[in-house]
């Protein structure tokens, strides 16, 4: 799922604790023709974004200072409008093969790899 064709982009909520990676991130991805509509640190401050702000995506961080991606992911995909929710790590997918095989996020992205294409990938 690319940005759409219409010439409306889908709306990203970047949710990482580290400020400098989701500057990296916001600046990759809206080159890329996406709509970063929000940033948040940590998953509570996640979740209440994602009901401010209705994304169309979540790139959400598996390392997060209150509680894991994964937990994240659960609350996100139970709400009535659930997000496309693409999850990143610094530790590439090996590392959590498990959880990875039964989360309700599309998909997985290495930080490392991280771009709109890959992205878009993740979500197709």
């Amino acid at each position: 799922m690319a940005p759409s064709s219409s010439g409306v982009s889908q709306r990203v909520l970047i949710v990482d604790d580290n400020a400098e990676f989701r500057r990296l991130a916001r600046s990759l991805l809206e080159h890329g023709g996406y709509a970063v509509v929000g940033e948040a640190s940590d998953g509570t401050s996640a979740v209440a974004a994602c009901e401010a702000l209705q994304p169309a995506i979540v790139l959400l961080d598996i390392q997060l200072p209150d509680m894991d991606g994964f937990q994240v992911a659960d609350l996100l995909a139970a709400a009535p409008a659930a997000p496309d929710i693409v999850l990143i790590s610094s530790r590439d997918s090996r590392s959590y093969r498990r959880q990875l095989a039964v989360t309700r996020a599309r998909g997985f992205i290495a930080k490392a790899e991280l771009s709109a294409v890959a992205l878009s990938q993740a979500l197709s």
